[in-house]
């Protein structure tokens, strides 16, 4: 894995995202700086100087020494970089400033430390539990309470387990660095042919919000700190099918990544809201786009902390075919 660029953000015009490319074209990680986390960076550069930068998890740093600085990131595996080519196109970056990238999701880039472990390092790690009740039944049973606790805030099936949808959200603005995140999870998701069928509208403007509780039989909690609006694309998907299968794949895709964006959201403290009964033809006109919208997620801190809600179980909701 070698470092490879330093890029603006998807989201803020202060932050920007490391990138470092592996031997395939799609195998890239990237790590998201957020505006204070780049500045102590650059201010460390700038001075010849080693160092240290803790990241915003508090668990992950980024150690600047005079020939490697390395990138150590909760649960992943650590990533490093000649100190005088990241400090070169770090200053570089400093000295102009950046527009957001647009945010039209075509890349396969990803900043994983919250999502990817060492399954054989979590075994040894973590703690022997006696209890007979699997993480599958716990999640799907009506006893979520007995979830494993050795299981970190961030572990998928913890997110799985614990996320609920919220309906009235907290004013706290959303950080850009988990609205980054969230995009790059929409940006992994799986998509017929890995075509990406789907266009993502971050919605910023109070008004384009307004109009969209409007167009959303009147749903006060779209109007959220964070609005995405999942479209659908098959003009990008390049298969040799009728356009109706053209356009069933593209539903699909901008389904899971809806989906992908929602645990995301979750993944990293935040609530959501899935909305799908609006106007499709009023929301088409809010965004100034002919693609006809999938879903829309409506995404905060939550007011209130919840607990999840007891499901059906296990046995009712599977049928086994023999």
């Amino acid at each position: 894995m070698k470092f490879r660029t330093v890029e603006p953000s998807y989201t803020s015009k202060d932050g920007c995202r490391l990138v470092w490319q592996g031997v395939d074209e799609d195998d890239a990680d990237v790590v998201i700086l957020n505006k204070e986390e780049l500045a102590k960076l650059v201010e460390i550069l700038k001075q010849n100087k080693t160092g240290e930068v803790e990241l915003e998890d508090q668990t992950s740093f980024i150690r600047i020494n005079s020939d490697v600085t390395q990138f150590s990131l909760t649960n992943h595996d650590l990533l490093e970089a000649n100190t005088s080519e990241i400090q070169e196109q770090i200053l570089e970056f400093a000295k102009v400033p950046h527009e957001p990238q647009y945010v039209y999701i075509g890349t396969k880039e990803f900043y994983p430390s919250v999502w990817i472990r060492d399954d054989s390092k979590q075994k040894e790690d973590a703690p022997k539990k006696t209890s007979k009740q699997s993480l599958i039944q716990a999640i799907l049973s009506s006893e979520p309470e007995k979830l494993r606790q050795d299981l970190s805030p961030t572990d998928l099936f913890r997110v799985f387990a614990t996320r609920r949808s919220t309906r009235k959200f907290d004013k706290t603005k959303v950080e850009d660095w988990k609205i980054d995140k969230i995009l790059s999870a929409a940006d992994v998701a799986p998509t017929a042919g890995n075509f990406q069928g789907f266009q993502v509208f971050l919605v910023k403007n109070k008004s384009a919000k307004e109009a969209l509780v409007e167009a959303a039989n009147k749903q006060p909690y779209v109007n959220a700190p964070v609005v995405l609006v999942f479209c659908t694309d098959p003009s990008r998907v390049n298969l040799k099918f009728p356009p109706d299968i053209l356009e069933k794949f593209s539903l699909q895709d901008a389904t899971i990544a809806a989906a992908f964006s929602l645990l995301a959201a979750s993944g990293v403290g935040l609530s959501t809201i899935w909305i799908g009964m609006f106007d499709e033809e009023k929301v088409k006109k809010i965004l100034g786009t002919d693609l006809r919208p999938s879903s829309i997620l409506c995404i905060g801190y939550p007011d209130k902390k919840k607990s999840p809600k007891s499901r059906r179980k296990l046995k009712e909701l599977i049928k086994v075919i023999e």
